[in-house]
């Protein structure tokens, strides 16, 4: 016996099976603003293994539940939606397996049409959502929705250990291996780690030779883009870096850095022959040819 138990906010049904009677939800109201869903019928299907329920849906919502499979009759204008207890999970699963929709481009198969259309723009190319913004299209609407969020700022994704947050899962899994030390990437040459595969792919060029930043006003190309914006300021005159003690600018940080010694006094070169300091390179160079003048004489 099956009756059904209508309230403003749950449907539910009420089936007695042998000594116990059993309460299912079939729907939430508020899935249905405004009306309930229309019931043609409720009946047992014979058994105490499978419960037919011949309810009338419309398209959209047979795609979200999958397409019921045919098991018995029905009315003209009612689809039937079956349910299946735990005792009857091999014949669900092989009812499953039936109702997978197959892809006609690769080996894949998928339960729901709306998975295997969605997937079909994989091979397509397809990509209906676009971004209002900045117009760049997405195959999936979840890809628009995450990729909105370069616009609004939006940062849901907090680090545990620190005040920053991040708009992508992928932020923040990078900037958690800075608390952790963390570096999962290890060069095959020298063994040099690395915490993103990004700082791995950039320092192999210095084992292939590989120089892809190419300057638009010579021949020169560097394998970093900071040596090529760096050797851009030699073209342009820019000198972005200058003594707060002299005002003396030059066009690298590492200039500066040499520059200040003169104010400072630091003489970090030292002679391994005499002990003697000097500030720069070049003078220690200087200085060590007088002692190998003087082991010629």
């Amino acid at each position: 016996m099956a009756s059904v138990k209508d309230s403003s906010q749950t449907l539910l049904l009420n089936i007695i099976t042998k000594d116990k009677e059993e309460e299912v939800k079939i729907w939430e109201c508020d899935d249905y603003p405004g009306e309930s869903p229309d019931m043609a019928s409720v009946e047992l299907a014979g058994s105490s293994q499978t419960l037919g329920l011949n309810v009338t849906i419309n398209e959209e919502q047979k795609e979200d539940i999958g397409e019921s499979a045919d098991h018995g009759e029905t009315s003209n204008s009612s689809e039937q939606v079956e349910t299946f207890p735990a005792s009857g999970k091999k014949h669900q699963e092989g009812t499953k397996a039936k109702r997978s929709r197959h892809c006609p481009h690769c080996e894949e198969s998928f339960p729901f049409p709306s998975y295997l259309e969605r997937h079909l723009r994989k091979h397509s190319g397809e990509k209906p959502y676009s971004c209002s913004v900045c117009g760049r299209s997405f195959s999936q609407l979840s890809g628009l929705n995450v990729h909105q969020r370069t616009h609004t700022g939006e940062k849901p994704h907090r680090c545990p250990h620190c005040e920053e947050s991040f708009p992508f899962p992928s932020y923040l899994e990078r900037h958690l291996r800075k608390h952790s030390g963390e570096k999962p990437y290890s060069c095959s040459d020298c063994g040099m780690s690395f915490s993103q595969l990004s700082g791995l792919n950039v320092h192999q060029r210095t084992h292939t030779g590989e120089k892809p930043h190419h300057c638009p006003h010579c021949e020169k190309s560097f394998p970093f883009l900071s040596y090529l914006e760096r050797h851009l300021r030699k073209h342009s005159g820019e000198k972005p870096y200058c003594c707060s003690d002299c005002g003396k600018c030059f066009t690298t940080s590492s200039h500066l850095t040499s520059h200040r010694r003169v104010h400072t006094g630091e003489k970090p070169y030292s002679c391994s022959d005499c002990g003697k300091s000097f500030p720069f390179p070049s003078y220690l160079e200087r200085h060590l040819r007088k002692h190998a003048n003087h082991c010629v004489i």
